[in-house]
C-alpha cells in the first residue's frame, strides 16, 4: 500500500518532467521530419527521402569541409578552455596571493559584458596578430568567453576535494604538478567534463562570432554554412536544406550529452554541495 501511495505521490513529477521532455524534443523531432518530407522548391520536392541532405552535402565547399571546420574549432576551444580553467581553478582554490579575490571577481565580471560588443575590437586585434579569418583565432575568441564560467566551475571542483588528499601525495614525494596530475585531476574529472561539454556546445553552435571573424567561405563552420545555404535567389528560403542542417548540427551535441550526462550531473552536484 505504501508503495502505491509513494508512486501516486510522484505521478505529478513524472507528468511534469515528461511534458518538459516533449516540449524540448518537439522542435528537433519536427526538424527531422521536415528534413525528409516533400516541400516545393527544395531538394525533396516529392515523396519522402534524403534529397535535402544531398543538397546540404554538395553545398559550396561541401558538408564534410564545414563539418571538419566546426570540429577543429570546437576541439581547439575545448582544449584551451580545459587547460586554462584547470590551472586557473587550481590556483584560485589552493593558493593565496595578493588580490586573489579581486582577480577572481574581475574574471567573473567578463560574463556581464555583452557578447557582441567585443567582436569588432577582437576582429582588429586578431588582424594585428595575423589570426584574422582563421579557425585558430576564432577558437581563441570562443574560449575566452568560456573561461569565466569554466574557471568558476573548476575552482568549486578543486575546493570540494579535501586538502589532505593533496598533502598526503606531497608527503609521498609528489611535487605540486605531479600531485595535480596524478591525484587531483581524477578527483575533478566530473567538473572537467562539465566544462568541456559546455565549451563544445558553445563553440559548435555559435553563429555570431564566425559571422564577424570568418570571411572565407571555405573556412566557415557549419552553423554559418547552414545560414548561407538557406538563402536562395530572389529571397526564397530553402527550408528543407535548412532543417537538414539543423539535424546535422544537433546530432553531435545530443550524442555527447547522452554519453556524458552522468559526469555532467555529478559536476554540477559537486558545485551545489560545496555551495
Amino acid at each position: 500500500m505504501s508503495t502505491n501511495v509513494r508512486t501516486l505521490g510522484r505521478t505529478p513529477y513524472y507528468v511534469f518532467t515528461g511534458g518538459l521532455a516533449v516540449v524540448f524534443l518537439f522542435p528537433l523531432l519536427w526538424s527531422a521530419w521536415a528534413s525528409v518530407s516533400p516541400q516545393p522548391g527544395t531538394g525533396q520536392s516529392s515523396g519522402y527521402g534524403l534529397g535535402n541532405y544531398h543538397t546540404l552535402l554538395d553545398y559550396d565547399a561541401g558538408l564534410v569541409r564545414y563539418f571538419l571546420n566546426s570540429t577543429v574549432v570546437s576541439a581547439l576551444t575545448v582544449a584551451v578552455t580545459l587547460l586554462v580553467s584547470l590551472l586557473g581553478g587550481y590556483a584560485f582554490a589552493r593558493f593565496t596571493f595578493p588580490g586573489k579575490n579581486l582577480l577572481f571577481l574581475l574574471t567573473l565580471a567578463i560574463l556581464m559584458v555583452p557578447y557582441a560588443t567585443l567582436l569588432i575590437p577582437l576582429y582588429v586585434l586578431l588582424g594585428q596578430l595575423g589570426l584574422q579569418n582563421s579557425l585558430v583565432g576564432l577558437s581563441l575568441v570562443l574560449a575566452m568567453y568560456q573561461l569565466p564560467f569554466a574557471t568558476f566551475m573548476m575552482r568549486i571542483s578543486f575546493e570540494s576535494v579535501p586538502k589532505e588528499l593533496e598533502e598526503s601525495a606531497m608527503v609521498d614525494g609528489c611535487g605540486t604538478a605531479k600531485a595535480l596530475l596524478r591525484v587531483l585531476l581524477p578527483a575533478v574529472k566530473p567538473g572537467l567534463i562539465t566544462v568541456g561539454l559546455f565549451a563544445f556546445l558553445a563553440a559548435w553552435n555559435d553563429f555570431i562570432a564566425p559571422l564577424i571573424l570568418i570571411s572565407d567561405s571555405e573556412s566557415a563552420p557549419l552553423p554559418l554554412a547552414v545560414a548561407n545555404l538557406r538563402q536562395q535567389s530572389m529571397g526564397a528560403v530553402d527550408y528543407g536544406a535548412t532543417e537538414a542542417g539543423v539535424v546535422v548540427l544537433a546530432l553531435p551535441c545530443l550524442a555527447l550529452f547522452l554519453l556524458l550526462q552522468r559526469h555532467y550531473v555529478r559536476g554540477f552536484m559537486a558545485g551545489a554541495l560545496k555551495g
